[in-house]
């Protein structure tokens, strides 16, 4: 079961740029920068209500947002939706006809275990499943 909008997803080109304009827009400054090397994406975080908005910019030229910018222009690029059990909604989406573009959970920014939904099962919308990881079992390692 989907819990909570965990966070948009914003591709930009320019981290620094893109953070500079959200500290003003937001009126708060980020509370977490990651480089996530597995998906060669720098991220920034702002926590928004009880949403957040996360910036990301790829880092290689293999990187999905780069390859994403390459095609499009900045702006939302994945809608996250928090929930209590990955494992049970990967496989609740598989029986309901959805695709998803990985087989397992991986480790994600943000203290988080994700999956993702592919965009044509979701009317074009990239969909991320988020599930927060114990801080005892992401140190465990």
């Amino acid at each position: 079961m989907f819990t909570n909008l965990e966070h948009l997803g914003l591709a930009v080109h320019d981290l620094e740029a893109a953070t500079a304009l959200y500290t003003t827009l937001l009126g708060n400054t980020p509370y977490k920068r990651e480089h996530v090397a597995s998906e060669a994406v720098d991220t920034v975080f702002f926590q928004v209500g009880g949403s957040k908005i996360e910036l990301l910019a790829g880092t290689s030229p293999d990187s999905a947002i780069t390859k994403y910018l390459a095609k499009k222009p900045e702006g939302i690029h994945h809608v996250a939706f928090e929930v209590a059990d990955i494992r049970a909604e990967m496989a609740r989406l598989r029986a309901a006809g959805f695709v998803l573009l990985n087989e397992e959970p991986k480790q994600g920014a943000d203290n988080k275990l994700v999956c993702f939904v592919h965009p044509k099962s979701a009317t074009g919308v990239l969909v991320e499943l988020c599930q927060s990881v114990p801080a005892a079992a992401n140190s465990a390692g």
